[in-house]
């Protein structure tokens, strides 16, 4: 059946074994870890008998991408080729639609609007005549960076529910409810995690219970539940809500001064608190904590909104406008207080900047215990990746999220490795803390590379600043079209870099996954380090105190598995066909040189290997 409706399909032993493997799953409530190598086809492998099942199940994803090609690709040929019509539903978080009431009002005040963020404006408007679902994802006449996005794109805090003028053809609440009636649901991770935590607070659900939940793109998911079952608050919000307020009492509340007093009160402190906290940049919030006038200047800050709160609380019934703002201030001054007093052990505390705002986030150092409590025995879970084991062994992942006794199966890929792939690590590398030299000598390797592939080439990098570096001397050295990350939004990036057949694209963290060129296309991927953790990030640093205190080595435990991972995920950009062939360049040498390297080579595909670039010139010169 799949031969005569799928073209291009051949038979292939490892997509059979996990689709019965997720079929036993479904049928007995029990969990399932898969990692299937590219090439398995696990899609299909979990699709069809999710399908088959007539149970109500959840697709998760780890990316907008795998989410889009899920819904309107893969599922539509299935269900064509089955014969069988159930009720299928797409769902983003809401931040991914556009919100008419926002969009309006951009509109009308649109005279204080910079020149280029009022034509990105005119393009949505006119988008939003033609869009059935309001899905920015599907919008390609605005950059995905535009200043203007965040501007029109539904939000929580924003929405004023069913007093909205536009509540009735509302996409976010057009989306949900599709999904609420849907036999099969798609979602990414983030939205998934953000509907059990609402559940489990006994707030409104945004998705049903159903009998069988897949994640797919499931290496993901431990980073992801740290964000959930931790909080993080952005000063971006708090900064608008403070604003919105002072527009309230001007427009309806003009007999009461003080709210407006005390208002701007609370923005200059929160201005004075941004600029010391800026002035300092510091990531850890334990140790900006110990600096006392910080500190002073952040209990200030609290007790100035604690002050606005009480204020707001008399004029309780009003103005509904501003009852809204004061349960979004309680929030925000809760959410603030938690984070001041930093009384938790078991979580990091850490600070993110931003253009011109700040996110503070309390992470817990170990999901485990949280997660044990969500994957409930009613449902049968099946996780599955590309990239899930270290050195051939599933226990870590499994570990990290509470599910060690979930049945666990390696399927390799089918593809011919080393006949079709090729892994250098070329000769008199410098080390790699030496950016001018690391700049210099990842040119060199790539002039060569690109000039032998005719383009055709990804370079994949660890850092924006070593992408930008080596973007602005790659320019001069090679005759191809450069496609560098943040020039027009991934899509349109890889759109262009297919068009172009000769194109060499440089990206960093965005471009390792999710993304899939096949065929001649692509002949060569360029990676310019191992992609460890930075050492100073704060949850990084916070877990590797807390396993140093069982005794154990943060490194072997945190840091080298996470970076296998990552690795493994850029090199599987490479081979995504039978008939492909490529090299794989990785400019550190600490892969061959290094103890620990062999746990990478371990869980990389059997690729033949090099050491020489002239082998590597010749072998991409024989790809035509």
């Amino acid at each position: 059946m799949l031969a005569r409706h799928i073209q291009g399909y051949s038979a292939r032993d490892v997509q059979v074994q996990m689709a019965e493997a997720v079929c036993d799953a479904i049928n007995n409530k029990s969990d399932l870890v898969v990692e299937a190598g590219t090439g398995v086809g696990k899609t299909f492998a979990y699709l069809i008998p999710a399908l088959l099942s007539g149970k109500q199940v959840i697709i998760s994803t780890g990316s907008k991408n795998l989410q889009e090609q899920l819904f309107y690709k893969d599922l539509p040929s299935l269900l064509s080729m089955l014969d069988i019509s159930p009720k299928v539903a797409l769902l983003k978080g809401r931040n991914n639609y556009l919100c008419q009431d926002l969009m309006e009002k951009q509109l009308n005040g649109c005279d204080s609007l910079d020149p280029k963020v009022l034509d990105d404006l005119l393009r949505i408007n006119q988008w939003a005549g033609q869009t059935s679902d309001g899905d920015l994802g599907g919008l390609t006449s605005v950059s995905e960076n535009a200043d203007v996005l965040p501007l029109i794109a539904s939000s929580r805090e924003k929405c004023t529910g069913k007093r909205c003028d536009h509540y009735e053809v509302c996409f976010t609440r057009k989306a949900r409810s599709r999904a609420m009636d849907a036999k099969v649901i798609v979602v990414n991770h983030h939205l998934f995690f953000a509907d059990r935590v609402l559940k489990e607070t006994g707030f409104a659900e945004l998705l049903p219970d159903s009998d069988v939940v897949v994640f797919d793109e499931a290496h993901l998911l431990s980073d992801i539940a740290v964000t959930y079952f931790g909080q993080q608050t952005s000063t971006r919000g708090l900064t608008e809500l403070l604003n919105s307020i002072i527009e309230i009492y001007r427009k309806e509340l003009r007999d009461s001064p003080q709210i407006e007093a005390l208002t701007s009160r609370c923005i200059s402190q929160l201005n004075d608190w941004h600029q010391q906290m800026f002035d300092r940049d510091g990531s850890d919030w334990r140790q900006l904590m110990g600096d006392k006038d910080l500190a002073a200047c952040s209990w200030g800050l609290l007790k100035e909104l604690q002050s606005l709160e009480a204020l707001l609380q008399s004029h309780v019934g009003r103005s509904e406008d501003l009852d809204d703002g004061l349960e979004k201030l309680n929030g925000f001054t809760n959410k603030l207080a938690l984070f001041f007093q930093c009384e938790n052990n078991q979580a990091a505390y850490s600070v993110e900047y931003g253009h011109r705002y700040l996110t503070l986030r309390i992470a817990p150092i170990n999901v485990a215990r949280e997660c044990e409590k969500l994957f409930d025995a009613q449902t049968s879970w099946v996780f599955t990746s590309a990239t899930l084991q270290i050195n051939r062994d599933l226990t870590l992942f499994t570990k990290g999220l509470g599910i060690a006794k979930a049945r666990q199966l390696i399927l390799d890929s089918p593809f011919d490795y080393p006949n079709n792939a090729l892994l250098c690590v070329p000769r008199h590398l410098s080390k790699v803390s030496n950016q001018e030299a690391a700049v210099r000598e990842l040119v060199d390797i790539a002039t060569q590379a690109i000039n032998a592939a005719q383009g055709r080439t990804f370079i994949l990098f660890t850092s924006h600043r070593m992408m930008n570096a080596c973007a602005r001397v790659l320019q001069s050295r090679v005759a191809y079209p450069l496609l560098v990350q943040g020039q027009g939004s991934k899509q349109s990036l890889l759109k262009k870099f297919r068009q172009l057949g000769n194109g060499v694209l440089l990206g960093t963290g965005a471009f390792w996954e999710g993304v899939d060129v096949r065929g001649k296309l692509l002949s060569c991927v360029i990676i310019d380090k191992l992609p460890f953790v930075s050492p100073d990030d704060t949850l990084y640093k916070a877990r590797a105190d807390s396993i140093s205190r069982e005794g154990k080595d943060p490194f072997s435990t945190i840091s080298l598995p996470q970076a296998v991972i990552s690795l493994n995920q850029g090199v599987g950009r490479l081979i995504r066909d039978e008939k492909d062939k490529g090299v794989l360049i990785l400019c550190d040498n600490r892969i061959v040189n290094r103890p620990y390297g062999q746990a990478f080579l371990n869980s990389l595909p059997p690729m033949a290997r090099t050491r020489d670039m002239g082998k590597v010139v010749n072998f991409l010169k024989q790809i035509k």
